[in-house]
């Protein structure tokens, strides 16, 4: 096999290489069946043990009891950000949404198409280098529902705790930080997660919602549209991204066999801190782009004394074979995207990396 880079990409990212391997050794005949995965029906007995599989494994993972529905669905987190409000803001027609980089504000624009958005806060004037306090939310307790984005990919800042809604529905785009760590599913209404981020290929979208949501949509949706209609079909309704949920699947047990989302959590701490303590501890020289204490554990943002030197970092890096270190186009310098999947040696050598490239520039 060719030596591989570390790739710090933030989407479609890294993923764990046991993982690879078992889909390697399994893509030309599935357990011996004589098909790809790829290949299979996915109504045939053996893609509905897959599928099966893979739900009992999420559910096993965040503690996920019978009172939600699991569907695999098409269309990435955009998709979600028509079908939420699509959904879920009747009768209503009014929800609230906490705008906290680029996703939350696509989010959003998408919903005030259906309805009256309010945003409860929002922290464009600070460059979205922060999360807003629980006092600086202006929420409607009338409202269908509180949207908010857990983990921002562009801007590197996440969410530490959920943010308190009472008894108005908590749905979240948890799309980059999804499994990064345990959650209390009985604080949420829904979560949606596109899956090349921290869980599979691109292709397989997640969304987790409570089946008395369901309720909430309306036969007069467009079919593929309607949440009720996919869980009422199991994912079903029409073909789903069968090789994609099949890799979701492998990533899920990969996940139970290192001993769940607390142990994952406890890696992510030490990786992101190896990380951080570089760049706080380069004298200036490296500079973090958000406030220390809403830092993302997933994406790492960071810039150089100027864009030349930025330039030079980003091709010197890729010689070394760093891959993926460009920062989103939308606001440029460096960002170091370290999923569940990324190793604790790729982040140590990066950091010498670093090292090196300040003493040499």
């Amino acid at each position: 096999m060719e030596k591989r880079i570390f790739n710090f990409s933030a989407g479609p990212a890294i993923l764990p290489e046991e993982v690879l391997l078992e889909a390697q050794k399994d893509l030309f005949s599935y357990k011996g069946c004589g098909m790809s995965v790829m290949e299979m029906s996915h109504r045939g007995k053996i893609f509905d043990g897959i599928i099966k599989e893979a739900d009992a494994d999420l559910r096993k993972l965040l503690g996920i009891d019978d009172s939600f529905s699991i569907l695999f669905l098409q269309g990435g987190a955009t998709l979600q950000f028509s079908m939420v409000p699509l959904n879920l803001m009747p009768p209503a027609n009014k929800a609230d949404y906490i705008v906290t980089g680029a996703w939350a504000e696509k989010a959003a624009k998408e919903a005030k198409k259906v309805g009256t958005v309010n945003i409860a806060a929002t922290t464009k004037a600070d460059n979205f280098a922060r999360i807003p306090k629980q006092s600086e939310l202006k929420l409607d307790p009338d409202a269908s529902y509180v949207h908010y984005t857990s983990n921002n990919t562009i801007f590197g800042t996440e969410w530490r705790t959920e943010p308190e809604v009472g008894n108005v529905p908590l749905i979240c785009d948890a799309s980059s930080d999804f499994l990064h760590k345990k959650l209390d599913m009985n604080k949420y209404s829904l979560i949606y997660a596109g899956a090349q981020k921290n869980i599979g290929p691109a292709g397989v979208t997640v969304v987790i919602i409570k089946k008395s949501l369901l309720e909430r949509s309306q036969d007069t949706l467009h079919t593929y549209m309607n949440y009720k209609i996919h869980a009422d079909n199991e994912t079903m309704y029409n073909t789903p991204t069968t090789f994609g949920i099949y890799i979701a699947g492998l990533v899920f047990k990969w996940l139970l066999n290192m001993g769940g989302l607390d142990e994952m959590y406890k890696r992510n701490v030490e990786k992101a801190k190896i990380l951080y303590d570089a760049i706080y501890g380069s004298d200036g020289y490296y500079k973090g782009t958000t406030v220390p204490e809403d830092a993302s554990l997933m994406n790492v943002t960071y810039r150089l004394p100027s864009e030349e030197l930025e330039k030079k970092f980003i091709d010197e890096a890729k010689k070394k074979g760093f891959e993926g270190l460009k920062g989103h186009r939308s606001v440029g310098g460096i960002r170091a995207s370290i999923y569940n999947a990324f190793p604790k040696k790729g982040v140590e050598e990066l950091v010498q990396f670093m090292h090196d490239f300040k003493k040499n520039n």
